[in-house]
């Protein structure tokens, strides 16, 4: 094994982050051996890894679900980290080039301008500057309008992090940042019998102060409106979750020597999931909302979503408190294999029944007791991101979340069965973080820690090769029970781009 050479400095530098010599070497490892590679068998579909949940199930799930919220069992985590400069590559491409590509993406972008929802406020501020928006689109000046919309002399949107863009604008001319309607959302559902609704943001530490004094300027303003308290935390991720890159083989550094250490991806929040005092935790990515008019369809299945969880958790955790009874007997040990492999998707080895008594009982209860997850999943409709798999692992089939760079894309067979995907992971699930006994589990126990992505990233000019930690869906959560549950496209409302905010969903007018 190739040895790595960490200076006075850097161990300096490791112990101030908090972070440990024998983690930057795992990682310098794990850089030099590339991404783990999962051994698809086939894609899940509806009946073969997806649950269909039919119309006569559904008023009994919701049931479930409002009575443990009313007993304050759920709460939201979302994670905020994103800066909004993403949304505006296109943009700042344009910015970049001097014009845009064609007179048919530059009569878009003038005619699409005033139905973004911080339209408003940029024409004020060019009237405050002197300027004039329609004056400046007639000379033709369009680069000098994007300009003052994402640059420091203007709106300086491109600065935000993504939680405090200006997503929707309402016909009474409020407008909406996406941290807003999760508040609104969240009240819908999450309000427990004393009006507490919590939430958890994680945010970027260079936005923290920005977005808590956000909140506090909102939080008593929606409290009055949606009629609850809200309870929101806010958590950074660790530097001791950073990672090293890569350049020419070696630690990639600095001008001055020191190593270039990189936030470790959204798998770094198992960390900040792991802190949460909650016990059943809804997750929900920053850029996915809705205006409020839309809002009842998207709650029915968020109900639906956890009444569906907890019908699973109170089967398990069953199963679970017979096998720790002394007094288990076979039907016992025989149900529990049953529910493992017809709800659970875990097969269970033909040759179990061979086994001696003991050796029964604490295979099961040890194939039982770890956290549960359901996770919405969509019909595929060409959006980027991760799918639901049978994945090949230890002898045993289970259903992961699978992202395309954990595929073997050298394998004609791998991409095969990679295209034939049904569905899609739109990062809509609600966790379990606590075992029958309500104890915290120790969620990094669960993670498949080998599951990093390896990618080629320019940096400065440079070439370097970075890793992030395995996906917090992914394989952060790869020995979790997984459970497919699928949800209508309508409920997935992503933005990655400014122009995705132009889809009618996202329009309240």
């Amino acid at each position: 094994m190739e040895e790595i050479r960490l200076t006075p400095n850097d161990l300096k530098q490791i112990n101030s982050l908090g972070m440990k010599k024998e983690e930057i070497i795992r990682q310098f490892h794990l850089l030099k051996k590339g991404s783990k590679k999962l051994k698809l068998v086939k894609p899940c579909t509806v009946g073969d890894g997806i649950y269909r949940c039919e119309e006569k199930e559904q008023s009994s799930f919701i049931g479930m679900y409002e009575e443990a919220a009313r007993e304050g069992r759920f709460m939201k985590f979302v994670p905020a980290s994103g800066a909004a400069s993403r949304m505006f590559d296109h943009w700042q491409r344009i910015i970049k080039r001097g014009d845009f590509e064609d007179e048919e993406q530059r009569n878009a972008f003038v005619s699409n301008l005033a139905n973004f929802a911080f339209f408003s406020e940029l024409k004020e501020l060019l009237s405050r500057r002197g300027e004039n928006i329609d004056r400046l689109i007639k000379e033709g000046k369009i680069n000098k309008i994007i300009e003052y919309i994402l640059g420091p002399s203007g709106l300086n949107l491109s600065s935000l992090p993504k939680a405090l863009i200006k997503f929707h604008r309402y016909t009474d001319g409020q407008c909406r940042t996406p941290l807003e309607e999760h508040l609104v959302e969240a009240a819908l559902y999450l309000a427990d019998r004393n009006r507490n609704c919590r939430i958890h943001f994680t945010v970027s530490p260079f936005q923290e102060e920005k977005i808590s004094t956000f909140i506090k300027k909102i939080k008593k303003p929606y409290e009055n409106i949606c009629g609850v308290n809200f309870i929101i935390e806010l958590s950074v991720q660790s530097p001791s979750q950073n990672t090293i890159a890569l350049k020419g083989g070696e630690i990639y550094r600095d001008e001055k020597g020191q190593m270039v250490l990189r936030p470790g991806g959204h798998g770094a929040l198992l960390q900040n999931l792991q802190k949460l005092r909650g016990d059943l935790v809804f997750v929900k990515n920053i850029d996915n909302v809705v205006p409020q008019n839309a809002l009842p369809k998207i709650v029915f299945y968020k109900k639906l979503l956890g009444g569906f969880f907890l019908s699973l958790e109170k089967e398990l955790f069953s199963h679970l408190q017979k096998i720790a009874s002394p007094q288990t007997t076979e039907r016992d040990l025989e149900e529990a294999v049953f529910f493992c492999e017809k709800k659970l998707n875990r097969k269970i080895d033909p040759l179990w029944t061979t086994w001696p008594y003991d050796k029964r009982k604490d295979f099961l209860y040890a194939t039982l007791d770890r956290p549960l997850r359901v996770c919405g999943v969509v019909k595929n409709e060409g959006e980027p991101g991760g799918s639901p798999f049978w994945v090949e692992g230890d002898g045993t089939l289970t259903p992961q979340i699978v992202e395309y760079p954990q595929v073997d894309r050298t394998d004609e067979g791998q991409r095969e069965i990679w295209s034939r995907a049904t569905h899609f992971n739109p990062v809509d699930m609600v966790l379990g973080l606590r075992n029958f006994r309500g104890e915290k589990f120790d969620l990094s126990l669960f993670a498949d820690h080998e599951a990093v992505i390896v990618t080629e990233k320019m940096e400065h000019s440079e070439k370097v090769t970075i890793l992030e930690y395995p996906g917090l869906w992914n394989g952060s959560m790869a020995y979790w029970h997984t459970i497919f549950l699928e949800v209508p496209n309508f409920t997935f409302n992503p933005v990655k781009t400014i122009e995705d905010l132009l889809r009618p969903i996202h329009r309240t007018d």
